[in-house]
């Protein structure tokens, strides 16, 4: 599919459409709007807890997530360097407009720093990547050839995966 939003319309976009699905599965949501908020761009709220959402669209089948720590490191490195930026109870919802018509819902993803950083280190054939892939497969002359880096099943958005960020990253 061609690419039609610019990178802040890819923003705004996901933003609302996570707030959506996180209001339709009843739970209360606070949005930040503005640029450079801290460390999540959304709140959400389900009885006492509350829960910082990190929101990440793309529109190309990737989030590209640890460039900008790579400078003079391995992969690997940068992803630690990533993950040390990170609070380890802000979640990201990753929503993924690659291959939707505009009346479809993008592929969304929920997931802990963690979770990314354990998947980016193995990413390659555990070479490491800077970017997250929703499903990508190495060609025969790249470092991870024959494999396939895929976001895990288990991230997809659910009421159930809901729940589980809500009862281990809720504050």
């Amino acid at each position: 599919m061609k690419k039609v939003m610019s990178s802040w319309h890819v923003g705004v976009a996901a933003e609302a459409i996570a707030a959506a699905q996180f209001a339709r599965c009843g739970y209360d949501v606070s949005v930040q709007y503005g640029a450079n908020q801290p460390e999540y761009d959304l709140i959400s709220v389900h009885g006492d807890q509350i829960l910082k959402i990190s929101v990440k669209g793309s529109q190309d089948g990737s989030w590209g997530l640890t460039q900008s720590y790579k400078k003079g490191c391995d992969y690997h490195e940068a992803t630690q360097k990533w993950l040390d930026n990170h609070h380890e109870k802000t979640i990201f919802c990753l929503v993924q407009f690659s291959g939707t018509s505009v009346d479809e819902m993008p592929r969304i993803y929920l997931a802990s720093p963690k979770e990314i950083a354990e998947r980016l280190n193995a990413s390659a054939r555990g070479r490491g990547e800077t970017i997250l892939y929703e499903n990508h497969k190495w060609t025969s002359r790249a470092a991870g050839a024959g494999t396939i880096d895929k976001v895990p099943d288990e991230w997809k958005f659910s009421a159930e995966r809901l729940e589980y960020m809500f009862q281990n990253y809720g504050q």
